[in-house]
C-alpha cells in the first residue's frame, strides 16, 4: 500500500471559504471570465446567494438533484456553489450533448430542477423545471449543512448497457479532494484555463482547484471560438496563472502557453509534449477516476517528481496495486492500480450490481477501494508509472470511454449483425466494423449508423470511421483483434487526385495529422477522421508553413482540400 499524510477532512466548507475570502481580499479581481461575460470575487458572492435563493424557492434542498447547463456561462461556478450551499445535488450536465444523454441522467437521478437559459428549454423532458438565472432575484436562501454521506455531485461516464453510468460523489468525498488539492499551494490572483465539458469531472478540477487556491477561472470554449483560427492566442490572450488541459488540447495549441504552472491531466502524457514542457517552471501530471473524486495522484516538478510517471498518492488518499488474485504486487512488477480511502465515491446510480464489482473490500481497513482498471508499475522511488488498461476502456481526447457502449448503440441499428468498436490510427477518435446480415443495404446499413450515433451519443463516443467487413479479426484467445481493426478499417475515399501545388500541401498536411493517406480533394475532413481539435491542429500547421491567416471557419465551411485549397488562394491573393 502506498499512503500519502493528510490532516483531518475539513469538507466543503472550504469553498463558502473561499469566496469569502477572496472577495473581501480581492473583492475586484475577476472570478470567473466567459463568453458571456465575467464576474468579479464580489459578483460571484452575490450571484451565489441569488441563485441559491431561486432555487430554494422551489423547493430545492438537502439531497434535492439539480441539473446544471449553465457549465460554460459566468454562472456556472455560482449555480454549482449554490447547489453545493443548500446540500442539494448537483448533476452535471452539457448543452452540447444529445437530448436523449441529458434526458436520460434527468431521468436516472430523478432531477426535476434545471438551472440553465432559457435556450436549454427543448432539451428537457416537459416534466422538468427550468431555471433561467436572469430572472428576477428572490430573497436568499439560509445555508444548509449536508451529511457527509449526502451527495454533492453525479457525473456521467460512459457505460456497457449503450447508457452512460452516473457516479455518486458525497460530500465526504467532495471534502478529501479539497483538503488534498490545498496542498498544491498556488499563487493567488491571474486566472486559470478551463476548457473542459462542463459534464465531466475534470470541470471540476480546472475550476475548484483556481477558486480554493484565489485564481478566477477562464472557461475556455475551443469549439465555439475555433473561427478564430489560432487556439494558442484564445489562452495567450488571458495571460493565465495556470493552465490545465488534456495533452490532446495542448497539441492542438500548437505552442506551449507561456505560464508558471501547466497541469496535465485525463490521458497520458506522450514523451513528445513532455519534452516540449521542459521549460516549463513546474509542471503537474494528474491521475484520476471519477469513482474516486477527479484525481488520485499526480506527479509534480516542484517536488523533483518525474512528469512522466502519474506520480504518488495525493493527500487523504490510498494506493494498492494489486495482481489478478487480489494480492500485492513487488515494485517494478505490473499490477492493477485500487484506490481506497474516504475519496471513494458512493458508487454507480441505481446500478448496485455494477458497484459491488467495481468497489470491493479494502484489505487494509473498513472501507472499500476502488478497482480502476489501470495497469501501472511501482518504481523504486515510489512514482507509479502508467501501462494501459486492463479492460476494454480507453481514453479519447481526454474522455474515459467504454467501447462497450458505442458498440451497444450499433448493434441496435437494424441489419448489424456484430460490432466491435476500436481507436483509429491517430487515438484521439473511434471506429467501428460491423458484419451484416445477409441482402442488406450496406451504404444504407452506414448511413443509418452515423444518424444513430448522432443522436444518442455526444461526439468524442461518435465514430470517425465505420466499415463493413465478413468477418470480426480474432486473436487466440477468441477475442476481438482490436489492433487489426485499427490497421485496416477506415472510411472509403474515392474521387479526385490533387491537381495543383495547394492542393497537393493540404493532402499532405491532412495525411500527416489524420496519419492515413489523403489523395482525394473532395474528401470530407470529418468522414475521414478528423475532428474539431485534429482540425485545429491542421489549421495551425498551414498558418505556420503558408503564412497565411488561415482560420478553423475556412475549413469548416467547406471542409475538403479543394476548398481548403481555395481558401488559402484567395488569402494569397488579398495578402499581395
Amino acid at each position: 500500500m502506498i499512503q500519502s499524510v493528510h490532516s483531518p477532512v475539513r469538507g466543503v466548507d472550504r469553498l463558502a471559504d473561499a469566496v469569502t475570502r477572496w472577495s473581501r481580499l480581492s473583492g475586484n479581481a475577476t472570478a470567473v471570465s466567459a463568453a458571456d461575460g465575467e464576474l468579479t470575487f464580489t459578483e460571484l458572492a452575490e450571484q451565489v446567494a441569488a441563485l441559491a435563493g431561486k432555487l430554494a424557492a422551489h423547493g430545492v434542498g438537502r439531497r434535492t438533484p439539480v441539473g446544471l447547463l449553465l457549465g460554460r456561462s459566468r454562472l456556472g461556478l455560482a449555480s454549482l456553489l449554490a447547489v453545493f450551499s443548500l446540500g442539494a445535488t448537483a448533476v452535471l450536465l452539457d448543452e452540447r450533448h444529445p437530448s436523449e444523454r441529458i434526458g436520460f441522467a434527468l431521468r436516472d437521478t430523478g432531477t426535476r430542477v434545471v438551472l440553465g437559459e432559457r435556450a436549454d428549454a427543448g432539451l428537457l423532458p416537459g416534466d422538468v423545471k427550468l431555471i433561467d438565472p436572469n430572472t428576477a432575484g428572490v430573497h436568499p436562501a439560509e445555508p444548509v449543512v449536508p451529511e457527509p454521506e449526502d451527495c454533492a455531485y453525479i457525473v456521467y461516464t460512459s457505460g456497457t448497457t449503450g447508457w452512460p453510468k452516473g457516479v455518486e460523489v458525497t460530500y465526504r468525498n467532495l471534502g478529501t479532494f479539497l483538503d488534498a488539492v490545498t496542498t498544491i499551494g498556488l499563487e493567488p490572483g491571474g486566472l486559470g484555463i478551463n476548457a473542459v465539458s462542463p459534464a465531466f469531472d475534470g470541470w471540476l478540477w480546472c475550476t475548484l482547484v483556481y477558486l480554493v487556491h484565489g485564481q478566477g477561472v477562464a472557461l475556455v470554449d475551443f469549439n465555439a471560438a475555433s473561427g478564430s483560427g489560432d487556439l494558442a492566442a484564445l489562452v495567450a490572450d488571458r495571460k493565465p496563472a495556470t493552465v490545465c488541459l488534456t495533452p490532446t488540447l495542448l497539441a492542438a495549441l500548437g505552442e506551449i502557453p507561456t505560464t508558471d504552472v501547466i497541469m496535465v491531466a485525463g490521458e497520458a502524457c506522450p514523451p513528445a509534449l513532455l519534452a516540449r514542457l521542459a521549460d516549463t517552471p513546474r509542471v503537474l501530471n494528474v491521475y484520476g477516476p471519477t469513482e474516486a473524486t477527479i484525481a488520485c495522484t499526480w506527479a509534480d516538478t516542484a517536488r523533483g517528481d518525474d512528469p512522466s510517471t502519474i506520480g504518488r498518492p495525493i493527500p487523504g488518499y490510498r494506493i494498492h496495486v494489486l495482481d489478478e488474485h487480489g494480492e500485492p504486487v513487488a515494485d517494478g512488477v505490473e499490477g492493477e492500480l485500487h484506490v481506497a480511502g474516504p475519496a471513494v465515491s458512493r458508487g454507480y446510480r441505481n446500478q448496485p450490481e455494477l458497484t459491488a464489482e467495481r468497489f470491493v473490500a479494502d484489505p487494509d481497513g473498513e472501507g472499500r477501494m476502488y478497482r480502476t482498471g489501470d495497469m501501472v508499475v511501482v518504481r523504486p522511488d515510489g512514482q507509479l508509472e502508467y501501462r494501459g488498461r486492463a479492460d476494454a476502456q480507453v481514453k479519447v481526447r481526454g474522455f474515459r470511454v467504454e467501447l462497450r457502449e458505442l458498440e451497444q448503440v450499433v448493434a441496435e441499428v437494424d441489419g448489424v449483425a456484430s460490432v466491435a468498436a476500436f481507436t483509429v490510427s491517430t487515438g484521439d477518435s473511434l471506429g467501428v466494423a460491423v458484419t451484416v446480415l445477409d441482402g442488406m443495404d450496406v451504404v444504407d446499413c452506414v448511413t443509418r449508423i452515423r444518424v444513430r450515433c448522432a443522436i444518442r451519443l455526444p461526439d468524442y463516443l461518435r465514430p470517425t470511421a465505420v466499415g463493413v467487413v465478413d468477418a470480426l479479426p480474432a486473436l487466440p484467445t477468441g477475442k476481438v483483434d482490436r489492433e487489426t481493426l485499427k490497421n485496416t478499417v477506415q472510411p472509403e475515399v474515392e474521387g479526385s487526385a490533387p491537381a495543383t501545388e495547394r492542393e497537393q500541401q493540404v493532402c499532405a498536411v491532412w495525411s500527416d495529422v489524420l496519419d492515413r493517406p489523403i489523395n482525394d480533394v473532395s474528401a470530407n475532413f470529418f468522414e475521414v477522421g478528423g475532428h474539431s481539435l485534429l482540425a485545429a491542429r491542421t489549421v495551425g500547421v498551414l498558418r505556420r508553413s503558408t503564412g497565411l491567416p488561415l482560420s478553423v471557419g475556412h475549413l469548416l465551411a467547406d471542409p475538403t482540400p479543394a476548398g481548403l485549397a481555395r481558401e488559402l488562394d484567395a488569402l494569397a491573393g488579398n495578402a499581395s
